[in-house]
């Protein structure tokens, strides 16, 4: 019997997990993430055409919306982007708090964060079944702060991890990098592969969402909450047999 037998599986440490994720596209992290971008395009289809013309993951709209707001132009609302930047903030410092708590404990850091997205999600989507939900009244700014603070939860939790280029809500700083390192412009093309899927799934995302809007406001709202689930379901498992941790 080898060393390594004896010893066991190798313990991956999951400071680590964010630069193997960031080399292979079909690591179990990288496809987790990209599953949770596609989510972010279909939560913010839901919250900008179907609730307000506010965005629930993408923060840097909604500061735009809420100067435009302010100014009275474009007919934008003021207090739909306050409340959704609010519970995005509270959702940031839940998820903050989350992984300092279990900054060593990557599968349970990751379980407890996709447990309340999910919960949110799926708790907005009965709100959206159960009652009638009207733009700028509380039954929107209601659905508004539920996703955003999931969102909020989530971005926390992807920026404990650092894969580079998958935030999963926002796309500025990819596409940067996407043409700044593309062989075009004498870069390595390295990451490109990666770079291009999040944008790619972000629009699939976005697409999906404006298409079930169509038949109904808790369609995509479902969807996201199932997708987010069969993330976690998908994902945690991995981690565990990743870092060598056992299950809770």
């Amino acid at each position: 019997m080898s060393a390594d037998a004896v010893a066991g599986p190798a313990v991956v440490h999951p400071d680590s997990l964010g630069q193997r994720a960031a080399a292979s596209i079909r690591h179990p992290l990288t496809v987790t993430l990209l599953v949770l971008t596609f989510t972010t395009g279909v939560v913010d289809a839901v919250s900008y055409l179907g609730i307000g013309r506010v965005f629930t993951a993408n923060m840097t709209g909604n500061v735009v919306f809420l100067g435009f707001g302010i100014a009275g132009s474009g007919g934008l609302p003021v207090v739909a982007p306050l409340v959704s930047l609010a519970a995005f903030l509270v959702g940031a410092g839940a998820g903050g708090l989350l992984a300092a708590k279990l900054a060593d404990r990557h599968p349970r850091h990751l379980a407890w964060a996709l447990a309340i997205e999910v919960t949110l999600i799926a708790a907005a989507a009965v709100v959206a079944a159960t009652i009638t939900v009207r733009p700028n009244a509380v039954s929107g700014d209601t659905l508004i702060a539920m996703l955003a603070f999931a969102m909020g939860v989530r971005n926390a939790t992807v920026r404990r991890i650092a894969v580079p280029d998958l935030t999963t809500t926002v796309l500025t700083m990819t596409l940067t990098g996407l043409a700044a390192d593309s062989p075009i412009f004498g870069g390595s093309g390295k990451g490109s592969t990666r770079r291009t899927a999040a944008v790619g799934v972000m629009l699939a995302g976005a697409l999906a969402g404006a298409l079930l809007l169509k038949a109904s406001l808790v369609l995509p709202i479902a969807t996201a909450a199932g997708l987010a689930l069969a993330a976690a379901l998908f994902y945690v498992p991995a981690a565990r047999r990743l870092v060598g941790e056992a299950p809770v």
